[in-house]
């Protein structure tokens, strides 16, 4: 089961995210306050059409990374301006989201 009220947290700092920039699971964990939780982040983010529309093709792991399976994500951000390294990763060095 789901607590409403962590997935409302996570979502809301999702929807803070700059257009053109990219956000970890692990920084989302820890602007909630859950700093280890980042699986939880993700397991929310994968529900996240439950409760609205939300940026979350912007969240992506420390190292870049965008989902697995979720082959429009990539897309969705190029789209965004957000670069890619040749390694096909984000360059986290240039969009990595300063919150």
């Amino acid at each position: 089961m789901m607590d409403d009220r962590k997935a409302w947290e996570v979502l809301s700092i999702v929807d803070e995210i700059p257009l053109g920039k990219v956000a970890t699971y692990g920084q989302i964990a820890r602007l909630t306050g859950m700093p280890s939780s980042s699986r939880l982040v993700g397991r929310i983010l994968s529900f996240s059409s439950l409760y609205g529309d939300h940026p979350c093709h912007r969240v992506v792991n420390h190292a870049g990374r965008c989902a697995p399976g979720w082959n429009a994500q990539r897309a969705l951000l190029e789209e965004e301006g957000v670069g890619f390294l040749d390694n096909g990763l984000v360059d986290m060095k240039r969009f990595l989201w300063n919150e």
